[in-house]
């Protein structure tokens, strides 16, 4: 168990803020250019999966961030 504070953490969270930021402006501005003209249901099904997709790298962020340097 840890007893000090880690710099992991607060960079952690702040790299995941802007990450997901970009992740999400990319989505906006390209993806209506590219699947708008396609069936609706369709679309929620990509749009689904691409706010999903992002979750696939987070379990090894999280266990890189409550890594302690001291180990």
């Amino acid at each position: 168990m840890r007893t000090e504070p880690t710099w992991r953490i607060p960079f952690g969270i702040l790299l995941l803020i802007v990450g997901l930021t970009a992740y999400a402006i990319v989505i906006a501005r390209y993806m209506p250019e590219l699947i708008g003209g396609w069936h609706a249901l369709l679309q929620t099904v990509i749009y689904l999966a691409l706010g999903l997709v992002w979750l696939l790298p987070l379990g090894r962020f999280l266990k890189w961030m409550e890594h302690s340097d001291a180990e």
